[in-house]
């Protein structure tokens, strides 16, 4: 498993991934700056126009006491969205490099399992759909965990496992179904859940670490093509004896 990570991660900056990782990167910063700015220009909207609303009802203060209360609260409102765009990294990076991942796969298979035949590309609303999954699924796992983060540390460990859970399943299933059906690469995840789950501690452990993690998508599409690789050599190896 961690010579698939290394691997994985190796492979990031070649030539055929380091294009598909600077798209990936570059479209992902592009779609979180035009949130933060949307965001920030529509907080500070409400923060002018509160302030107007407080100073025409309230009239116990001095419009430049006002004016300056807005401006307070809309630097408050830029530095939140600054640290929330850190949260949206990884469902938004995820979303993004649902356009990527057949390239990515490509190029791991050609590269190192040039013996095998090349798995079939899925269809793009299919990978669209899976990158909205994941992107939703992330969402509500930050918001569940949120609560749980000022008591020592527990909601970083929740998001850890779930994060773990939710990738591993995710981007498994997109390397196995470039192989077999959707119903076969269901089942082969289930039948090898605890090995999965595993790797998918090792996908939780990149995703957590600030701007790397605009390259998940990348590491994690390579990372699961040599785990589902691994995991059908071996069933493989368990079949033929029988036969």
């Amino acid at each position: 498993m961690l010579d698939a990570a290394s691997k994985a991660f190796a492979q990031m900056f070649t030539p055929p991934l380091r294009g598909v990782l600077i798209k990936a990167v570059g479209l992902a910063l592009l779609i979180i700056v035009i949130i933060g700015i949307a965001l920030q220009r529509l907080l500070a909207g409400l923060a002018d126009s509160g302030a107007t609303w407080a100073e025409q009802t309230s009239g116990w203060a001095s419009h430049s006491v006002w004016a300056a209360l807005a401006w307070i609260l809309s630097i408050m409102a830029s530095l939140g969205i600054i640290t929330g765009a850190v949260f949206l990294m990884p469902p938004v990076s995820a979303l993004v490099g649902s356009f990527f991942v057949d390239e990515v796969a490509d190029a791991v298979e050609r590269e190192h399992y040039p013996v095998d035949p090349v798995g079939t590309a899925l269809p793009l609303m299919t990978g669209i759909i899976e990158g909205i999954k994941i992107a939703l699924l992330s969402l509500l796992v930050y918001f569940i965990a949120l609560p749980f983060m000022l008591f020592a540390g527990f909601g970083f460990l929740i998001l850890f496992f779930a994060n773990a859970y939710l990738l591993s399943r995710e981007y498994f299933d997109l390397a196995a179904m470039r192989f077999r059906p959707p119903a076969e690469a269901t089942a082969m995840r289930k039948a090898n859940s605890g090995y999965v789950f595993m790797a998918g501690m090792v996908i939780a452990a990149f995703v957590s670490i600030p701007l790397l993690n605009f390259a998940t998508p990348i590491f994690a599409m390579a990372f699961m093509v040599h785990i589902q690789k691994k995991l059908a050599g071996r069933r493989v190896e368990l079949i033929e004896p029988v036969r």
